[in-house]
């Protein structure tokens, strides 16, 4: 057999689960082997897979690095920063989709549709792109073992509809979701905070999109999660977007307004002024510059680090009145804080550093790659669920408080904020009116007195109560989060026994048949999907047998004819151009003539492992 070299050579990972970061800007995958956390590359490159999806003309969208670079010349059609849309309706991100070069709109149960080449696709559909992604490169990473299970990472202040879409997200490419963590309870699985014998740890996370702060305390091996805070709509796009309105009020005094409405124009300012943000990074001063031929534009302006600093001053005051929030719901001081670890991509800025060091009085940890960080402790976590051992108890919390909506508009809070997770709480309700058969129960979350204030979360209601007079019926409510932080909640009618075990559909989430029908969708388009997983399976394999054969050639010279060596470099010069082609034809013609050539080979090595067994051994011994 010409893969007969595996017995000899394989050394392939164990069954595994992936710990995946699904991010705003970038996402990527993460597994645990060597006994150690580790990101998941392909051939040496970066591992971050950008979060961006390009939808051309003709074909399969597109995603990645692909994606991203036709932003530019195709805006319309490149959507990104999806996770800003998961489980949020159109009024929750008015003021951001002004800025967005692609349409959005709202489906009649209020959930957000984003627009490509006349089609709409959910925040979920999208993000189930981005993880199968991920997870096609994780697995060309293992070569080719296919895990489905994974650990996912979210912002810790992701209310419940939030992580219900990412569970979605997750089911529609295909993934079994072991658990959804805290991203900021991730990263300091990766710092190994955990190891440390007692202490209070800040872990204050600035990804692209969003902004957690996380206060911890760990003791003898008990990871609690204190108390947490931020904002699902605080991060590196919004100082992007300070420099971007610098360049649009400077263009638009030359050019007008109605060039700020161009997409192309809008993709443009937009990445040019990532780049001047990146720069400033490393140097004190750097060029904000926009060259758009098509549209008459040549611009560019100095930016030093003080002037990038003083126009993002009230978006770093805001990631610093989440640290008092969450010190303050954790009753600890900032003397108190033994550790401070800083995570995502945009705590690079050096104003960002500065002031956190300045806040808390001590260097934060910035050892770790911050884009990485997340991703290596979902690994972590996903490891101890698949059976691996860490002295280690995770006790996470609920960001933000549930209750039900009574009489006259107020809120009754069944489960409060912080709350240690998994947890439940009962609370009893009765009837307002005379033989009163049926209640309606609102499901809301947040910290105001009044329902309409807090975010709708659902609606239920409780039927088969005996009619009696008001206030007699006793009905229990049971409120459940699991370890995901997921929200199921129960009504039963004491008196009676008459029960109802209810699934609330969140508000901007998506319902079962919505799920189903995407799932469909997918069984519909099958055979167009098996050819492309085909082709990449095929190509991984491939890859697997060049290496493998590369490693054995000075050996294949040395005790092959010279006619089979000739076979061997015709078979790897072929499988090689067939890489480059992704042809799912010539990848399969290409590994079955490698597999004919490499017959001799395998024969040729496990003859000589043969002879290192036998070697001075007597025929009796044999």
């Amino acid at each position: 057999m010409g893969y007969i070299e595996l017995n000899v050579l394989n050394t392939g990972p164990a069954q595994s689960a992936l710990g995946i970061d699904l991010g705003t800007t970038n996402s990527l995958a993460a597994v645990w082997r060597d006994g150690r956390p580790q990101v998941l590359k392909v051939d040496g490159r970066s591992s971050l897979v950008p979060s961006v999806i390009y939808f051309p003309g003709d074909g399969q969208p597109i995603v990645g690095r692909e994606a991203r670079e036709q932003a530019i010349a195709d805006p319309e059609h490149v959507l990104f920063s999806i996770k800003r849309f998961m489980g949020r309706g159109l009024k929750d991100v008015a003021s951001e989709l002004e800025r967005l070069p692609y349409r959005a709109s709202e489906n009649e149960r209020g959930l957000i549709q984003l627009e490509a080449r006349g089609r709409k696709y959910s925040p979920e559909e999208l993000s189930a792109l981005i993880l199968m992604k991920v997870h096609d490169v994780a697995c060309q990473s293992l070569a080719g073992q296919d895990t489905k299970k994974c650990v996912i990472t979210v912002p810790a202040y992701f209310d419940d509809t939030q992580r219900q879409s990412t569970r979605d997200a997750a089911r529609i490419a295909g993934l079994e979701v072991l658990r959804i963590i805290n991203e900021p309870t991730a990263a300091s699985l990766a710092y190994g905070l955990d190891q440390r014998g007692k202490g209070n740890v800040v872990v204050y996370d600035l990804g692209g999109g969003t902004f957690d702060v996380t206060v911890l305390s760990i003791e003898e091996g008990v990871f609690q999660v204190r108390a947490t805070a931020g904002d699902t709509h605080l991060g590196g796009d919004d100082f992007d977007q300070r420099l971007a309105d610098l360049a649009r009020k400077a263009i638009a005094a030359q050019h007008g307004t109605r060039v700020l409405e161009d997409p192309g124009f809008q993709q443009a300012v937009r990445l040019a002024a990532e780049q001047c943000k990146i720069a400033l990074t490393g140097d004190p001063e750097a060029e904000l510059h926009l060259s758009i031929p098509e549209l008459r534009i040549s611009w560019r302006q100095r930016v030093t680090r003080e002037e990038f600093d003083a126009l993002c001053a009230d978006l770093h005051e805001r990631t610093l009145t989440a640290c008092r929030q969450a010190l303050s719901d954790a009753k600890v001081r900032v003397s108190e804080i033994d550790e401070v670890v800083l995570v995502g991509g945009s705590t690079r800025m050096p104003g960002v550093r500065s002031r956190v060091e300045s806040f808390f009085g001590r260097k934060p940890h910035t050892e770790l790659n911050p884009d990485e960080v997340v991703a290596l402790g979902a690994a972590v976590q996903a490891h101890i669920l698949m059976g691996g051992r860490r002295d280690m108890l995770l006790l996470d919390v609920t960001p933000l408080s549930l209750g039900i909506e009574t009489m006259g508009g107020a809120v009754s809070k069944i489960i409060d904020r912080n709350s240690t997770i998994p947890c439940e709480a009962t609370e009893g309700f009765t009837t307002y009116a005379d033989n009163q058969t049926g209640i309606d129960f609102h499901i809301v979350q947040g910290e105001r007195e009044l329902a309409k204030d807090c975010r709708s979360l659902g609606r239920f209601q409780l039927k088969g109560i005996p009619p009696m007079p008001a206030g007699l019926a006793r009905v229990a409510v049971k409120f459940h989060i699991d370890a995901d932080g997921v929200l199921t909640v129960s009504a039963k009618e004491l008196g009676t026994g008459a029960n109802a075990h209810i699934e609330i559909q969140p508000m901007h989430g998506l319902t079962d048949a919505e799920v189903e029908g995407m799932l469909s969708e997918g069984f519909r388009n099958a055979r167009e999907d098996f050819e492309a997983r085909r082709a990449a399976d095929l190509a991984t394999e491939l890859g697997t047998m060049i290496q493998a054969t590369e490693k054995h050639m000075n050996a294949a010279r040395a005790g092959l004819d010279r006619e089979s060596v000739r076979d061997l470099e015709d078979a790897l010069t072929a499988a090689r151009a067939a890489l480059q082609s992704r042809d799912p034809k010539a990848l399969q013609s290409s590994r079955d003539q490698f597999e004919r050539a490499t017959l001799p080979l395998a024969a040729l090595l496990m003859n000589n492992v043969a002879q290192k067994a036998l070697m001075g051994k007597s025929l009796g011994e044999v």
